[in-house]
């Protein structure tokens, strides 16, 4: 349990010498650590999806299939799934500040290995590290945001946090495609790492002590997972988000195989794909301040159009474009549409609920990067929109009928 009422601090100079009670006005709104959280969130995401546009460049540097390289992917979701809701419990009595300044430290040395990787094995040891960090940030992220700011800007703070998942949507595909292709694939990692380093030196700077607050512990766990709106949320989770990463990380085999592209087009379909998840975050998000449920519903029904125009006339460069390109927008409303759904499901637990929603979406990646690459390599790369359109009509229909619905006063 946490004071409603803040610690008296002597000590003029410091954040970082008094612990943080969290504000309650719009004046005492912690911004600059809202935006360390953002710059951490932006280097998770990048470093996490760089192979996507660098599929067959590492496939054929390191000898693997695409498929094959494609589980670099999965291997960061499974143990980011594992991860997500363990770390909170194995760290709840340390304080938040230093467990992420070590989760920010850890993504730079997993970019550094990724730079170093020479075989598949090294490079799947960094991918390793680089779930344990996402995993144990993202469980924590809404939490730790919660006490930045007063109650009433909760939405617009995790809005900010959000944004670097659009930033990095944007930035990572087009920007990792055209580095592979100019000094080759290990240079966007050097690029992704010194981001990395960057977040650290700035939350080194702006986080204010954190104490450990809900406690989380196997039981409170367990007792979440008995609750029925959480098990829906996390089954639709695991169902819409599958579907997602079973189309997006073979994207690029599509593009060049099926639609036989040139790098720069597809480095410019990429960036299309980015800005429109940029928007689409924004847009996701006004949606999702009415009704999560809509917010879900209408990204995964037009995910689920594309997909199919996708697998009908995917040889069409202008389909393949706008298809991509509108891919990424509809993919915006997901985080801030799941991220709410549950933080209202279990506003009392919310790292522990944080962290089921985290490992739920980090085995969805798993699954989908899986169930795609196998289709990918026995099918042709058409099996990513086939895995898509299945999975995500499935999650779409179930929060149709099972998700929240606004409370009428």
């Amino acid at each position: 349990m946490s004071s409603t009422s803040p610690t008296p601090c002597l000590d003029a100079g410091a954040a970082r010498a008094c612990p943080a009670a969290r504000p309650t006005s719009a004046a005492q709104a912690r911004w600059p650590a809202v935006a360390s959280l953002t710059l951490g969130v932006f280097g998770l995401v990048t470093t996490e999806f760089l192979p996507v546009s660098l599929l067959t460049a590492m496939a054929g540097d390191l000898g693997v299939t695409a498929g094959m390289a494609g589980q670099a992917i999965t291997a960061t979701a499974l143990v980011a799934a594992v991860a997500a809701p363990s770390l909170p419990v194995l760290t709840r009595r340390l304080d938040r500040r230093h467990v992420v300044l070590g989760l920010t430290t850890l993504l730079a040395l997993a970019n550094l290995l990724a730079v170093l990787a020479h075989s598949y094995a090294l490079l799947m040891a960094a991918r390793v590290l680089l779930g344990v960090a996402l995993g144990g940030f993202w469980s924590m992220a809404a939490a730790l945001t919660m006490r930045l700011v007063p109650a009433s800007l909760f939405a617009r703070a995790m809005s900010v946090v959000l944004a670097g998942v659009s930033v990095a949507t944007v930035c990572a595909a087009p920007v990792g495609a055209w580095m592979g292709n100019l000094w080759g694939w290990r240079s966007a990692f050097v690029a992704a790492g010194a981001v990395s380093l960057l977040a650290l030196a700035v939350q080194l700077r702006t986080l204010p002590p954190l104490p450990p607050r809900d406690h989380p512990d196997l039981r409170a766990l367990g007792a979440l997972l008995r609750r029925p709106a959480v098990r829906i949320a996390l089954l639709a989770e695991l169902l819409v988000i599958s579907g997602h990463f079973a189309g997006f990380t073979y994207v690029r085999p599509l593009m060049e195989d099926v639609t036989r592209l040139s790098v720069g087009t597809i480095s410019a379909i990429l960036l299309g794909y980015g800005i429109g998840g940029f928007f689409g975050n924004f847009a996701g998000g006004w949606i999702a301040e009415r009704s999560e449920r809509r917010a879900i519903v209408s990204g995964g029904a037009l995910i689920v159009v594309l997909a199919t125009s996708l697998l009908l006339a995917g040889d069409s460069p202008l389909v393949t474009a706008v298809a991509v390109s509108l891919w990424g927008f509809a993919f915006g409303a997901f985080p801030v549409g799941f991220q709410t759904w549950i933080v209202r499901a279990a506003p009392d637990q919310a790292e522990g609920a944080g962290g089921l929603l985290v490992a739920a979406f980090q085995v969805a990646i798993a699954t989908g990067a899986i169930g795609g690459g196998v289709l990918v390599d026995h099918i042709g790369a058409l099996g990513g929109p086939a895995f898509a359109v299945t999975t995500l009509a499935l999650g779409t229909l179930l929060t149709l009928r099972h998700g929240p619905r606004p409370a009428r006063a």
